[in-house]
């Protein structure tokens, strides 16, 4: 082949490749919008309609599902009909490339929005008060977020985090050598599929506090009253702050154990018990057969689940909000997040906090993929 026919080959590859490049966006960003104006029709259609509810909301569910899934195939048809080359470059984008554009448009673009709004005063962009970093200084310099800081990494982080770990591991080794294996695991597991607004409430009436002499309806009061003590409110007991903040992480560790119980669970049952046997007859005790086959063995899971909840704990809100709203001391990130976003309108100071947050969430969240690749790799 000449230099020139090299040279010719190349130039086309290019223009192929710079064409097939611009397609892949266009069909990006082509579904979806055309997904959603003939949905929107649809549903705006329905929504005019005399009929039923009962009826427009089988419809509607149908016409959602039918409608995106006829929009795929036609989609899917079209690039079929490019040669064998194209197809093959522009087929993974026709089902990949609209959840792509779905969460650019829902998750990426709101959190570069939210940055924007971070550099402004509390009247956000609209009032033009340009503030810079201003706003993160003040989130690493005031006191209520500092003590927010310390709430979610040395109690959420450094105390609920192991608990939860170190009981789910526990419980899953020993319901595993039980007779009653799925009873005690369905029990264990049961308070996952409460909300945690709901857990909170169910977790008011076990800490109720009722005046000295009154009849204490709070389970724990009424125990404590009962040996001789003094009822208290238990996640506001001030006397105790910042410890009141374990009472708030025990509902935490109640809801939380169950999921990391049934992950454990899974995982021992995938030891090989040839390991386990060839263990017990050289000579080792179930403790050592724990720490010295079991424990490495499952390295991986344990990793992955502790950063699962050291990434929940980061965002807890919903326990702290219906417990103290914040208050007594337990104020963490989110709750300062809300309520200076929400309540107290400081828009710009809010978003920083929102920035921090998600800052702080990145680091476990890429270290948690990469577990996940190495285990789907060995």
């Amino acid at each position: 082949m000449s230099y020139f026919d090299r040279t010719k080959e190349q130039r086309s590859s290019a223009v192929i490749s710079i064409l097939a490049t611009i397609l892949r966006v266009a069909l990006a960003i082509l579904i979806p919008l055309i997904a959603f104006l003939v949905l929107y029709a649809g549903f705006l259609f329905l929504r005019a309609g005399n009929a039923p509810k009962w009826l427009i909301t089988i419809v509607a569910i149908l016409w959602g599902v039918g409608g995106v899934a006829v929009l795929y195939w036609i989609f899917n048809w079209i690039v079929e009909m490019f040669p064998e080359q194209w197809t093959i470059r522009l087929q993974p984008f026709v089902f990949v490339g609209p959840a792509m554009a779905i969460l650019i448009w829902y998750l990426a673009w709101p959190a570069a929005r939210t940055f924007y709004i971070s550099l402004f005063d509390r009247d956000g962009p609209a009032a033009g008060n340009f503030v810079g970093l201003g706003n993160y200084v003040a989130v690493f310099t005031d006191r209520l977020m500092r003590q927010a800081f310390r709430n979610n990494i040395f109690f959420w982080i450094l105390v609920a985090t192991p608990l939860t770990v170190a009981l789910g591991l526990l419980v899953a080794v020993l319901a595993d050598r039980s007779r009653f294996e799925r009873v005690s695991k369905s029990m264990i597991f049961m308070p996952m599929a409460i909300s945690f607004v709901g857990a909170s409430v169910i977790w008011n009436f076990i800490y109720e506090v009722k005046p000295v002499g009154a009849s204490q309806i709070g389970l724990l009061n009424a125990l404590v009253v009962g040996l001789g003590g003094q009822p208290q409110a238990w996640p506001a007991y001030t006397a105790i702050a910042p410890f009141n903040n374990l009472f708030l992480v025990i509902i935490v560790l109640w809801l939380q154990t169950g999921f990391a119980m049934v992950l454990f669970s899974a995982a021992l049952k995938g030891i090989p018990e040839e390991i386990i046997e060839a263990a017990r007859v050289d000579g080792a005790t179930e403790v050592q057969v724990f720490f010295r086959i079991m424990i490495p063995y499952i390295m991986g899971t344990i990793i992955t689940v502790t950063t699962t909840i050291v990434i929940f704990t980061l965002k807890i809100f919903d326990v702290v909000w219906v417990m103290t709203g914040g208050q007594f001391g337990s104020d963490v990130i989110a709750t300062q997040f809300y309520r200076q976003s929400f309540i107290a309108r400081n828009a710009g100071y809010g978003s920083a906090i929102a920035i921090v947050l998600l800052i702080a969430v990145i680091p476990v969240m890429v270290y948690n993929l990469r577990q996940f690749r190495e285990q789907e790799a060995f």
